[in-house]
């Protein structure tokens, strides 16, 4: 970042913002420089090495638990909660110690397992925005607080575990596409990732992709291991947080409490640093999850190799930090140890961990990242230099918010419910439709007369509740956030009668008990006297949730029957599901002539689904998973293997190789729509981009919405490849007209063909003719087309990574610093990762491998007063302060650069 000398920048307007700050004051005759740190010119990491230069070792120490890092009144820094939740809204505000308690009435939007099966990607970065809008409204001075645990991308491979409706979906590019949006959209992002220019540079919070890796049961989330390949690893658990990463620029990754492989995932050094880091250019912050640090010794009693005992409070916190583990989650299952009071111990006690001796240093360069992050917020800076914080503010028209239901709802705008609603709708996938007896087209959409007698039932536990069910990590909505809720028989009524007031809607429990296992008999016989009965069904966190799984993937108590016993009594039935994930529909699936399924879907789930059932709104939503036939079909839940053996079906549709109920992607319309005229490049270059186009066109008299999808397959490889049947590269949520055609593009770059080839540790295209699959799920085939793809991926740099450290370093164990002594030689330690994730350089003890030949390093110092580049080889430290070192890797296939800070005493 270029810097004004520090001469020009002790002006009356920035005292104003130190006094405005509670920072330190400057002297009257203002002569006295603004500290580096609360001075904007400077780069945040700067800002970040400088402030973390004035701290104590105890102080740093605890800036690094998130719940909550303490004040440093000295140096005017306000106590910051770092754990805070905004999966489907503003729903965690960090207060104290203990766990956060819920925000009160903010908006509560579709679940992200419903937002995934919409395939709009627009919308998502819609939401999320709304979503970080709200939480610059809620959260303490409008400039605090603003990290957010959100959002989950673990991939939703195993129905039956208990946090489904967390995930996005079970394929890792639909995960990263969605999810990348929700990370752009709550950083303030565009959707290309970037920053718009009416940011000014900071960020409207920071999103933190959760759980790294693998952490998809809860029987034994925390004490377990997840194992697998590192080809299963690198391209499916994984390859969606190396796609959001690249694409969207995540602020901060959380780490599972899991085992992978053996090593538990918080003091995991080749996911947190190898693979996040070194080969996917993460460059945010590392936080555990609540108590992951703890689960190191309490769960996992974790004796590394070659260590002569299991951890103990000190050896957790030393292999955590230097795995990169940045921030200690210090809730959930604890003891009464953590980085904020065993750090300074566990500095002095020299341990060796995997990658050097724990020291400072390596305390440092973790208080930069988080730092860093803070200052990216604007949380040191004016009001006017802010623009979320300013229009935070006058969004709420100078009235601080506050967190009870004396909030009356404020946040909860007409604009951010009719968002929710439009998320609802399209959330909503449409599984059946046929004719009732007697008729010729579908029971839907509803055709309701203008005038006179129509009546309609809604039934079920869930039609109706007082509040409703809004998903795992919702808001607390009080009595003025249920005010705005719109429950299932009340959209259905509201909308049904305003088309005809003279209609009856009529609410039936159709189940009783707190396990709704009882059938209400008064329900199940008024049923043949509607014209149309409507029966929701679902489940809740009683059925799972975080730390318990399902174990059946049946409807909970008594909905089954109830749904069966209607439809023999009123063929002109409706079952709409909304579900942690799939459940079983065997026993009524063939009775009732229509079925819907969503997610938890909101606030305005009512309203959405009665737009939906009147034809307002066509259903769009497609399947984001595989439902399976019966969950006999499946492995093991502990089993982490997704390819199938000669006793495994497999998971997913990319392996799953038995019959399946719906296919994933799959999802029905009011309109017929056909995919025609496919063109695709006949041969593409491993380096290249695959271009496809089609023609989509919309046979039916009403405008609707499909989702073409384009999927890959490598007939050419033999069986022993083990290649998926296929894989998702391409998809486009499209509107047409009635009687109209669209050509839509579609569009991937060759290199997503990759796999991962374990014997070369790095990605490589498989030469030769794939068929490419255009359809509107994974089980329809519309079109086809072949692409030859040649070539070898070029060995060009992608991502170039430093550990800078001083010359006698390496014979104390010192890995990494921020601070270096005057005079000194800076070894910057660089890694290179190739396109094809083949990695160089240092990267880490005992790993290190010499750059590819004919690869050259260029360095830059931004401040020579403080670092000095000599003969463009030796980097120098010259004199007190900071600046930026940028280091350029270059190849005849082209270049990647890194920068990292010095700071000086």
């Amino acid at each position: 970042m270029r810097r004004r000398p520090l001469a020009l920048i002790a002006t009356g307007a920035a005292l104003c913002a130190v006094v405005a700050t509670g920072m330190p004051a400057a002297s009257a005759d203002d002569s006295t420089p603004t500290p580096i740190y609360l001075n904007p010119h400077y780069s945040p990491a700067e800002r970040a090495a400088d402030l973390v230069g004035r701290l104590t070792l105890a102080e740093k120490a605890q800036q690094m638990n998130s719940n909550i890092a303490p004040a440093v009144p000295r140096l005017g820094v306000a106590s910051w909660g770092w754990w805070n939740e905004a999966s489907h809204g503003v729903a965690a505000i960090t207060t104290s110690t203990s766990n956060p308690p819920p925000a009160t009435n903010t908006t509560s939007y579709p679940v992200d397992l419903a937002m995934g099966s919409t395939w709009n990607p627009d919308l998502v970065h819609k939401v999320a925005s709304a979503i970080g809008d709200e939480a610059r409204e809620v959260m303490p001075n409008n400039t605090e607080n603003l990290d957010f645990y959100s959002p989950t991308v673990n991939l939703g491979r195993d129905p039956r575990w208990g946090r489904n409706d967390e995930t996005w979906s079970e394929d890792p590019t639909l995960t990263a596409d969605l999810a990348g949006q929700f990370v752009n959209g709550l950083q303030g992002q565009d959707e290309n990732g970037r920053l718009p220019k009416s940011a000014n540079g900071y960020l409207k919070a920071v999103a933190t992709l959760k759980h790294f890796a693998a952490n998809n049961s809860e029987y034994n989330r925390r004490t377990g291991t997840s194992d697998m390949d590192q080809r299963t690893l690198r391209e499916y658990y994984t390859a969606q947080f190396r796609n959001i990463i690249e694409s969207s620029n995540p602020g901060s990754i959380m780490s599972s409490y899991n085992r992978v492989n053996g090593v538990p995932a918080a003091a995991n050094v080749q996911l947190m640093d190898t693979l996040a880091r070194q080969t996917w250019g993460f460059g945010g912050y590392f936080t555990s999850d609540c108590d992951a640090v703890y689960e190191i010794q309490g769960g996992h009693h974790w004796q590394p190799p070659g260590a002569s005992a299991p951890l103990d409070q000190y050896g957790r916190t030393a292999y955590a930090i230097t795995a990169g583990e940045d921030l200690d989650c210090n809730g959930g299952y604890r003891d009464a140890y953590n980085y904020g009071n065993t750090v300074p111990d566990a500095v002095a006690k020299h341990i060796t961990t995997q990658t050097g001796v724990f020291n400072e240093n390596d305390v440092d360069v973790s208080l930069v990242r988080l730092f860093s992050a803070r200052i990216q917020t604007g949380e040191f800076d004016q009001e006017g230099q802010v623009p979320w914080v300013r229009d935070a503010r006058a969004r709420l028209g100078g009235t601080p918010w506050v967190n009870s239901d004396a909030n009356k709802a404020v946040t909860q705008t007409p604009e951010r419910i009719a968002l929710a609603q439009q998320a609802a709708e399209q959330s909503l996938v449409l599984l059946k439709n046929s004719p009732a007896a007697g008729a010729k087209d579908g029971l839907l959409p509803l055709k309701v007369p203008a005038k006179g007698s129509y009546k309609v039932a809604v039934m079920g536990a869930y039609a109706n509740p007082s509040s409703l069910f809004l998903g795992g990590y919702a808001t607390y909505e009080g009595p003025s956030g249920v005010a705005k809720q719109v429950n299932p028989y009340q959209g259905i009524k509201a909308a049904i009668q305003k088309l005809n007031p003279d209609a009856t809607v009529d609410y039936y429990p159709g189940v009783t008990g707190s396990t709704l296992n009882t059938i209400d008999d008064a329900s199940v016989a008024a049923a043949d006297k509607y014209d149309v009965v409507v029966v929701i069904a679902g489940t809740n966190s009683s059925n799972s949730r975080e730390d318990v799984d399902r174990t059946t993937l049946a409807l909970p108590g008594a909905q089954a029957s109830l749904i069966s016993q209607v439809a023999a009594r009123n063929p002109r039935t409706i079952a709409y599901m909304e579900t942690v994930g799939q459940v079983d529909t065997g026993s009524f699936q063939s009775q009732v002539p229509t079925m819907l399924w969503s997610s938890y879907n909101g606030q305005e789930q009512g309203a959405a689904l009665a737009d939906v059932l009147l034809g307002n709104t066509d259903p769009s939503g497609r399947l984001p998973f595989t439902w399976y036939t019966d969950q006999s079909q499946i492995p093991a839940i502990g089993d982490y293997g997704i390819r199938p053996t000669s006793t495994s079906h497999g998971r997913t549709y990319m392996y799953f190789n038995g019959d399946v109920t719906y296919p994933f992607g799959y999802g029905l319309s009011y309109t017929r729509f056909s995919y025609s005229n496919v063109h695709v490049e006949k041969k593409v270059d491993a380096n290249g981009t695959v271009h496809a186009t089609a023609k989509v066109t919309n046979h039916g008299d009403t405008r609707g919405t499909t989702v073409p999808q384009l999927y890959a397959s490598t007939p050419f490889e033999p069986a022993a490849k083990e290649r998926p049947v296929q894989r998702l590269e391409a998809f486009q949520k499209v509107d047409v007209g009635p009687h109209r055609s669209k050509t839509v593009h579609l569009t991937f770059p060759a290199s997503k063909l990759a796999f991962f080839d374990e014997a070369s540790n790095r990605y490589v295209v498989d030469p030769g003719t794939y068929e490419l699959r255009l359809g509107d799920s994974s089980g329809d085939v519309a079109a086809k087309a072949d692409v030859k793809v040649d070539g070898t991926l070029k060995p060009s740099p992608s991502v170039v990574t430093a550990k800078p450290a001083q010359a006698g370093d390496a014979a104390q164990g010192i890995v990494q610093r921020v601070t270096f002594d005057k005079g000194a030689v800076i070894d910057p330690q660089l890694t290179v990762s190739m396109k094809d994730e083949s990695v160089y350089g240092y990267v880490t003890k005992g790993q290190s491998t010499p750059l590819p030949a004919g690869v050259r390093v260029s360095y830059r110092s931004d401040d020579p007063r403080v670092v000095k580049i000599e003969g463009d080889r030796v980097i120098r430290t010259a004199g007190s302060g900071v600046a930026t070192v940028t280091a350029t890797v270059h190849s005849s296939a082209g270049a990647a650069s890194t920068t990292f800070v010095v700071r000086v005493p």
